[in-house]
């Protein structure tokens, strides 16, 4: 486009962009008045106000969200049809309701993502702007439907991945690529599995079809809410600002250690406890050490009552088990089953010595009621609730773990992997949260469940209604034909209910992570290869729908715990709902660092091939060994020098070594410059060091460089020895 052609378009965009800054200001201060007159109203019940202000506050939200980047890019179509897209969409005010500007995720804007020269989708023009804050600076134009065509079409992504690291991942909704469209758009049901190497998108194409699913099922979708677990509190700080930044709160973000609210996680499991915690056979250990619990008693008990002693003996106590296993119930409340059984046994024995010689079967009425009498006496009688402890014990998750670990006796009667015990044995590890989690299910509520809370909001509702209904009584009795009632007389008995019940304001988000019945619309399962089969027990139940979006990559596990392939995983709860996906394309770590850490994959991973790098960043690699006195002030010197960069660095060394993190909290996460420091440690890290050292080597986007004393691994051999990029003693 000539020179001065190119900056009339630019005008014309700017006054164009502008318009719809003058469309969302518009809709956002009408927004923001009926939010504040349904702060103030008095109409409406207090259930409908609360629900109004949710509503517009979450517009407000989806609105406010949209001043960075609103709009992103133009369609032209061949017809003629011009549409731009962007974050949210926007309508003009009059009554045709045109459309000013597409949600990025309508359909009628997928073009803006899979066209290309081969396949134009019907488009002629794809025009990407270059945007800062609410200003167009510049456009890229990409002329579609000819071979030749299409030189500047990559522009903005490159733009995009070269650009340095801030505190968080961004979203990429003005450079989502085909490939990652594919899986955002997918119409899946059940559970869709992304696997990609490193830097090829798939957490951030996770978190888009998220977004997409929101936008495309939003009822059902909001109703529930959405659960993403990740692998460490980094990671989820990371990707924290993705969904909201694209107009969605209603997320909950966890790791695997989080999913028992209240529940905190301070010690480490054994690389061979967590291998048996993670394994499905942990579930029969798990039963066992239930049914250790539920004990005959050791000598016969007596119970002496007002009028007759009676005695427990083993018999009673088995024919009670027995019955009360058989009933299918969790433990806390087969109790009642146990105790109805033995209560019955014991008050017959007692009636038989009370009645002799006066009471018969045929006098039912007076054998009833002394019956009755009997079993009111034995549940105050102490002794009688000493029995019921010591045969069928009330237990809690924490209480039932903490001593099947810190005992050998207890883990050898539920015939246990002698690796689980430990001193401590409330000292929770990760890896014991999808026990306690399976735990309450066999076992109950440490009180069985009631409808009180139900029962007691019906009889609010009554009463409620009776007070309304004297209400108009008394005022009928006052009233003659000329008076009328008045609107509040017309409350109904549940709204003036509503009165006198503490409401749940909380956001859906806070209200979700607090309770651990709570039920998800959709889960993403981020670094998904780490999850052990226990952990897989656990998200199923949080999501019945089995609706999953699952990211992972089969090359990168290290947990001893963890997925060997999808199918094991998840055929077991899905059977064939659910689709693979693959992502190729390295965004993230250039050609140079690629190489080195591909040479890694090799030696581990022979199978897998390495993403392909999207770009090089003319940086290579480097390495230089020191004396081993001199490694620290080798990570110093490149914090300070790392520190007059623009973006961020990370040194990653072995575990417990000073001034360095683990590969395994960096995982997920990027950095424009990194320092590896003894990758030969890193490497000798257990059975799945190889992958943790894959992980150091492609977390950089821009810098990579290794420090050692020790000799390189092979695979790092032909890494450039550095002239000397740190000063030695």
């Amino acid at each position: 486009m000539p020179e001065h052609g190119h900056d009339e378009e630019l005008r014309s965009e700017r006054e164009y962009v502008a318009r719809l800054y003058a469309r969302l200001d518009a809709e956002r201060a009408q927004v923001k008045g009926r939010y504040n007159a349904a702060l103030r109203g008095t109409g409406n019940s207090p259930m409908e106000r609360d629900n109004e202000v949710r509503a517009l506050g979450k517009e407000i939200q989806r609105l406010n969200v949209a001043d960075n980047g609103l709009c992103f890019g133009r369609l032209d179509a061949v017809s003629g049809e011009r549409s731009y897209i962007g974050r949210i969409g926007l309508f003009d005010a009059g009554d045709d309701f045109e459309p000013l500007l597409l949600d990025w995720r309508a359909p009628a804007a997928r073009a803006f993502y899979v066209a290309t020269a081969a396949n134009p989708e019907g488009m002629r023009r794809r025009r990407q702007f270059h945007t800062r804050d609410r200003r167009v600076l510049d456009f890229t134009d990409e002329v579609l439907g000819r071979p030749d065509a299409g030189e500047g079409g990559d522009a903005a992504l490159l733009a995009a991945v070269n650009a340095p690291r801030g505190d968080g991942m961004r979203d990429i909704v003005a450079t989502i690529q085909a490939e990652q469209d594919e899986i955002i758009r997918l119409e899946h049901p059940g559970v869709t599995v992304i696997e990609g190497g490193p830097g090829t998108g798939k957490t951030v194409v996770a978190l888009h079809r998220v977004a997409y699913l929101l936008y495309t099922q939003r009822k059902r979708m909001e109703r529930q809410g959405v659960l993403v677990v990740g692998p460490n509190p980094a990671f989820l700080n990371h990707i924290a600002h993705v969904l909201p930044a694209l107009g969605e709160t209603n997320v909950v973000f966890v790791t695997t250690a989080d999913l028992m609210p209240g529940l905190h996680a301070t010690a480490e499991d054994t690389p061979e406890a967590a291998r048996v915690k993670g394994s499905l056979r942990v579930l029969d250990v798990l039963g066992a050490a239930i049914a250790d619990r539920q004990r005959l008693p050791a000598a016969p008990r007596d119970i002496e009552l007002a009028d007759a002693t009676v005695r427990v003996d083993a018999a009673v106590a088995e024919w009670a088990r027995e019955e009360a296993r058989a009933s299918g119930r969790p433990h806390n409340e087969a109790r009642a089953v146990f105790a109805e059984i033995v209560t019955y046994v014991l008050s017959e024995r007692a009636i038989a010595r009370i009645g002799k010689g006066w009471l018969t079967r045929e006098d039912s009425e007076a054998w009833e009621q002394l019956r009755a009498d009997l079993t009111a006496e034995l549940a105050e009688n102490d002794d009688f609730v000493a029995v019921l402890d010591e045969c069928w014990p009330v237990l809690t998750p924490e209480g039932l773990l903490g001593e099947l670990y810190s005992s050998s006796e207890r883990l050898r009667a539920a015939n246990a992997d002698e690796s689980l015990w430990r001193a401590d044995g409330t000292a929770w590890t990760v890896s014991d949260v999808p026990l306690l989690d399976e735990l309450v299910d066999l076992l109950g509520r440490d009180k069985p469940a009631d409808d009180t809370a139900e029962r007691e909001r019906r009889a609010e509702t009554a009463y409620a209604a009776r007070v309304l209904e004297d209400t108009l009584v008394a005022r009928e009795d006052h009233m003659d034909d000329e008076d009328h009632l008045f609107a509040t007389d017309l409350l109904y008995g549940e709204d003036l209910a509503e009165r006198f019940l503490e409401r749940d304001t909380r956001e859906l988000a806070e209200r979700a992570a607090a309770d651990r019945d709570w039920t998800y619309g959709h889960v993403v399962v981020d670094e998904a290869q780490e999850l052990s089969e226990m952990d897989w027990r656990v998200l199923m139940r949080r999501c019945p729908s089995r609706s999953f979006t699952i990211v992972g990559d089969l090359a990168q596990r290290r947990s001893p715990a963890g997925a060997i392939s999808w199918a094991t995983v998840l055929e077991p709860y899905v059977s064939s709902r659910w689709v693979y996906r693959s992502l190729t394309v390295n965004y993230r770590t250039p050609a140079e660092i690629m190489a080195v850490a591909a040479s890694v994959l090799a030696e581990f991973a022979p199978d897998v091939r390495p993403p392909d790098s999207v770009r090089a960043c003319g940086v290579r690699p480097w390495s230089q060994q020191v004396c081993a006195d001199d490694i620290d002030s080798c990570i110093e010197e490149f914090v300070r020098g790392e520190s007059d960069r623009e973006g961020t660095s990370v040194v990653i060394g072995p575990a417990g070594m000073a001034g360095t993190v683990p590969a395994s909290e960096t995982k997920g996460l990027e950095f424009d410059s990194v320092l590896v420091v003894e990758p030969g440690r890193i490497l000798a890290e257990g059975p799945r060091g190889a992958a943790e050292l894959y992980v150091a080597l492609t977390r950089a986007t821009q810098r990579l460089g290794v420090v050692h004393h020790e000799p390189l691994p092979d695979a790092l051999r032909g890494l450039a020895e550095a002239p000397a990029p740190f000063s030695t003693r």
